[in-house]
Protein backbone atom coordinates (compact mmCIF):
# COMPACT_ATOMS: atom_id res chain seq x y z
CA UNK A 1 0.00 0.00 0.00
CA UNK A 2 1.41 3.11 -1.39
CA UNK A 3 0.08 6.86 0.27
CA UNK A 4 1.05 9.65 -2.16
CA UNK A 5 -0.32 12.49 -0.64
CA UNK A 6 -2.91 14.14 1.49
CA UNK A 7 -6.17 14.84 0.00
CA UNK A 8 -7.90 16.87 2.60
CA UNK A 9 -8.52 18.08 6.53
CA UNK A 10 -11.37 18.52 7.72
CA UNK A 11 -11.50 21.31 10.90
CA UNK A 12 -13.81 22.46 14.11
CA UNK A 13 -14.57 25.46 14.03
CA UNK A 14 -16.28 27.65 15.83
CA UNK A 15 -18.08 29.99 13.03
CA UNK A 16 -17.98 27.47 10.09
CA UNK A 17 -18.70 31.36 8.01
CA UNK A 18 -16.66 33.48 9.75
CA UNK A 19 -13.77 30.42 8.43
CA UNK A 20 -15.00 29.91 5.05
CA UNK A 21 -14.62 34.19 4.66
CA UNK A 22 -10.78 33.70 5.85
CA UNK A 23 -9.88 31.16 3.78
CA UNK A 24 -11.63 31.99 0.85
CA UNK A 25 -10.53 35.70 1.47
CA UNK A 26 -6.75 35.62 2.54
CA UNK A 27 -5.97 32.58 0.97
CA UNK A 28 -8.06 32.42 -2.42
CA UNK A 29 -10.10 28.83 -1.27
CA UNK A 30 -13.48 28.64 -3.35
CA UNK A 31 -16.72 26.88 -1.69
CA UNK A 32 -17.87 23.35 -3.52
CA UNK A 33 -20.49 22.71 -1.16
CA UNK A 34 -21.48 24.25 2.07
CA UNK A 35 -23.76 24.04 4.45
CA UNK A 36 -24.65 27.41 5.53
CA UNK A 37 -23.46 28.03 9.55
CA UNK A 38 -23.09 24.41 9.79
CA UNK A 39 -20.14 22.94 7.43
CA UNK A 40 -18.26 23.71 4.11
CA UNK A 41 -15.93 21.99 1.74
CA UNK A 42 -12.80 24.53 -0.37
CA UNK A 43 -10.60 23.49 -2.71
CA UNK A 44 -7.74 25.73 -2.74
CA UNK A 45 -6.82 27.40 -6.11
CA UNK A 46 -4.43 25.19 -8.20
CA UNK A 47 -5.54 22.23 -6.63
CA UNK A 48 -7.36 19.38 -8.52
CA UNK A 49 -8.99 17.79 -5.16
CA UNK A 50 -12.67 17.78 -4.74
CA UNK A 51 -12.08 19.73 -1.74
CA UNK A 52 -8.80 20.37 0.74
CA UNK A 53 -10.10 20.86 3.52
CA UNK A 54 -13.86 20.74 5.36
CA UNK A 55 -14.96 22.78 8.22
CA UNK A 56 -17.40 21.82 10.59
CA UNK A 57 -19.21 24.22 13.14
CA UNK A 58 -19.39 23.38 16.81
CA UNK A 59 -20.22 26.74 18.37
CA UNK A 60 -18.91 30.03 19.79
CA UNK A 61 -18.40 28.51 22.96
CA UNK A 62 -15.90 25.98 21.89
CA UNK A 63 -12.35 25.97 23.77
CA UNK A 64 -9.65 26.35 22.20
CA UNK A 65 -7.33 23.45 21.06
CA UNK A 66 -4.71 22.14 24.03
CA UNK A 67 -2.66 20.43 21.25
CA UNK A 68 0.62 21.11 22.15
CA UNK A 69 0.29 23.05 25.26
CA UNK A 70 0.25 19.33 27.38
CA UNK A 71 -1.73 17.72 24.89
CA UNK A 72 -0.96 16.15 22.00
CA UNK A 73 -2.87 17.07 18.47
CA UNK A 74 -1.94 18.67 15.11
CA UNK A 75 0.31 20.75 14.89
CA UNK A 76 -0.45 23.06 11.75
CA UNK A 77 -1.49 22.16 8.45
CA UNK A 78 0.71 22.78 5.53
CA UNK A 79 0.20 24.08 2.08
CA UNK A 80 2.31 24.75 -0.88
CA UNK A 81 2.78 27.65 -3.02
CA UNK A 82 4.34 27.43 -6.53
CA UNK A 83 6.51 30.81 -6.27
CA UNK A 84 8.19 33.44 -3.49
CA UNK A 85 6.12 36.04 -5.42
CA UNK A 86 3.21 33.94 -4.14
CA UNK A 87 4.53 33.28 -0.48
CA UNK A 88 5.55 36.69 0.01
CA UNK A 89 1.90 38.24 -1.64
CA UNK A 90 0.50 35.62 1.24
CA UNK A 91 2.51 36.82 3.88
CA UNK A 92 1.52 40.40 3.13
CA UNK A 93 -2.10 39.64 2.89
CA UNK A 94 -2.18 37.94 6.06
CA UNK A 95 0.08 40.28 7.98
CA UNK A 96 -2.17 42.91 7.05
CA UNK A 97 -5.32 40.40 8.66
CA UNK A 98 -3.62 39.90 11.85
CA UNK A 99 -3.29 36.05 11.08
CA UNK A 100 0.73 36.60 10.31
CA UNK A 101 2.86 34.49 13.04
CA UNK A 102 6.38 34.65 11.15
CA UNK A 103 8.22 32.84 8.26
CA UNK A 104 11.34 30.30 8.69
CA UNK A 105 13.80 29.67 6.66
CA UNK A 106 14.06 25.49 6.59
CA UNK A 107 16.90 25.59 3.63
CA UNK A 108 15.26 23.25 1.43
CA UNK A 109 11.87 25.05 1.99
CA UNK A 110 10.93 29.12 2.94
CA UNK A 111 7.85 28.80 5.04
CA UNK A 112 5.45 31.60 6.50
CA UNK A 113 3.28 30.88 9.48
CA UNK A 114 -0.27 31.96 10.48
CA UNK A 115 -3.43 31.17 12.44
CA UNK A 116 -7.10 30.98 11.10
CA UNK A 117 -9.57 33.16 13.43
CA UNK A 118 -10.02 29.68 15.73
CA UNK A 119 -6.21 29.89 16.15
CA UNK A 120 -5.92 26.92 14.30
CA UNK A 121 -2.14 27.36 12.91
CA UNK A 122 -1.10 27.06 9.34
CA UNK A 123 1.99 26.92 7.12
CA UNK A 124 2.55 28.13 3.48
CA UNK A 125 5.49 27.19 1.86
CA UNK A 126 7.77 27.47 -1.13
CA UNK A 127 10.20 24.51 -2.06
CA UNK A 128 13.74 24.83 -3.03
CA UNK A 129 13.63 22.68 -6.85
CA UNK A 130 15.06 20.12 -7.17
CA UNK A 131 17.94 21.16 -9.73
CA UNK A 132 18.49 24.21 -7.19
CA UNK A 133 18.97 22.20 -4.12
CA UNK A 134 22.97 22.47 -2.96
CA UNK A 135 24.81 21.40 0.21
CA UNK A 136 23.51 25.18 1.91
CA UNK A 137 20.25 24.03 1.29
CA UNK A 138 20.56 20.92 2.88
CA UNK A 139 22.95 21.77 5.94
CA UNK A 140 20.13 24.42 6.99
CA UNK A 141 17.72 21.33 7.23
CA UNK A 142 19.30 19.35 9.37
CA UNK A 143 19.64 23.03 12.04
CA UNK A 144 16.75 24.91 13.55
CA UNK A 145 15.16 27.32 11.29
CA UNK A 146 15.84 30.31 11.21
CA UNK A 147 14.24 34.05 10.18
CA UNK A 148 13.08 33.56 6.55
CA UNK A 149 14.29 37.17 4.27
CA UNK A 150 12.05 36.99 1.15
CA UNK A 151 13.85 39.51 -0.68
CA UNK A 152 17.10 37.20 -0.42
CA UNK A 153 15.61 34.51 -1.00
CA UNK A 154 13.95 36.12 -4.55
CA UNK A 155 17.23 37.51 -5.50
CA UNK A 156 18.62 33.69 -5.05
CA UNK A 157 16.36 31.80 -6.50
CA UNK A 158 13.96 34.40 -8.81
CA UNK A 159 10.70 35.84 -7.91
CA UNK A 160 8.48 33.68 -9.86
CA UNK A 161 10.69 30.58 -10.32
CA UNK A 162 8.39 27.40 -9.44
CA UNK A 163 9.30 25.76 -6.18
CA UNK A 164 9.11 21.98 -5.96
CA UNK A 165 9.69 20.76 -9.13
CA UNK A 166 11.34 17.13 -8.61
CA UNK A 167 10.82 17.19 -5.18
CA UNK A 168 6.83 17.35 -4.72
CA UNK A 169 5.86 17.70 -8.65
CA UNK A 170 7.70 15.97 -11.38
CA UNK A 171 7.62 18.19 -13.74
CA UNK A 172 7.13 21.59 -14.25
CA UNK A 173 3.60 23.22 -15.27
CA UNK A 174 3.45 25.72 -17.80
CA UNK A 175 5.72 28.79 -17.56
CA UNK A 176 3.84 31.86 -15.97
CA UNK A 177 2.50 34.24 -17.77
Amino acid sequence: MGIHRLNHAVLYVRDVDRSVAFYRDLLGFTVQMERPGRAAFLQAPDSTNDHDIGLFAIGDDAAGSPAGRGAVGLYHLGWEVGTLAELEEIAGTLAAAGAYVGATDHGTSKSVYAKDPDGLEFEVAWLVPADLLDDAAFEQRTQRGRPLDISKEKARYGATTRGGVGVSTSAAPPALT
